[in-house]
């Protein structure tokens, strides 16, 4: 019986013969050259359809498993992290880079923890989201660990997600001050779920411990 094949990141799709792949576009910024070969690529291996993804991604859908070796070779793309236990995509607003409402650089800060984290095993899923300003098209709100930028700074945000159990995400910390500074707590966070070895999404186990002993938990020891 056919199944995921992780390490070629194709996911095999409802009629159970055929696969779907997604190129890693970090942030979701792309470039008209890179549309015209994941096009082309799809055009030339009979593709069923190009699909947007909430991760800010084009899935490839409807792929024949023996070509898929071919296709990524092609593609000369690495595959987004969209199945296993590790971090699935770091979702980015326009930020300052673009957006009249920006308060902050999501772009610039987002593809840094997509460069440092994206497809980082971890013991379950984790999905992150950085947004420039908080009306949060980033989507941290229900991310496991994201970031949204205020006037005075970042606030740090934890324990969203979506699904059949959805959480809203807490503020972890506000006004960060700096770019530097929220980076760091995010990577204290990260290394701090990898550490913990538990199975269940973050905000799981924020709902286990209650969100001040998580927030005690978390902070001891950090300086920024």
């Amino acid at each position: 019986m056919k199944k995921d094949i992780l390490e070629k990141g194709a996911i095999l799709q409802r009629d159970k013969e055929t696969y779907a792949i997604a190129p890693h576009i970090p942030g979701g910024i792309t470039s008209p050259d890179q549309l015209r070969k994941i096009a082309d690529v799809a055009e030339k291996y009979g593709a069923q359809a190009l699909k947007l993804t909430s991760a800010q991604r084009i899935a490839i859908v409807g792929l024949d498993e023996g070509k898929l070796d071919e296709i990524w070779e092609e593609l000369e793309e690495k595959p987004g992290a969209a199945i296993g236990m590790c971090v699935r995509s770091v979702k980015i607003c326009p930020g300052t880079t673009f957006c009249k409402r920006g308060q902050q650089n999501s772009v610039e800060v987002g593809l840094v923890m997509d460069e440092r984290y994206h497809g980082l095993e971890l013991p379950w899923k984790f999905k992150m989201g950085v947004s420039g300003c908080p009306n949060d098209c980033g989507e941290a709100c229900i991310k496991d660990l994201g970031l949204i930028g205020a006037p005075k700074g970042w606030n740090v945000m934890v324990g969203g997600n979506g699904g059949s159990r959805p959480r809203l995400s807490y503020r972890l910390v506000e006004n960060v001050p700096t770019d530097e500074e929220a980076l760091k707590i995010v990577d204290h966070v990260v290394q701090w779920f990898k550490a913990k070895d538990k199975r269940g999404r973050l905000g799981k186990y924020i709902e286990e411990v209650g969100f001040e002993a998580f927030r005690d938990e978390i902070l001891d020891g950090l300086k920024v």
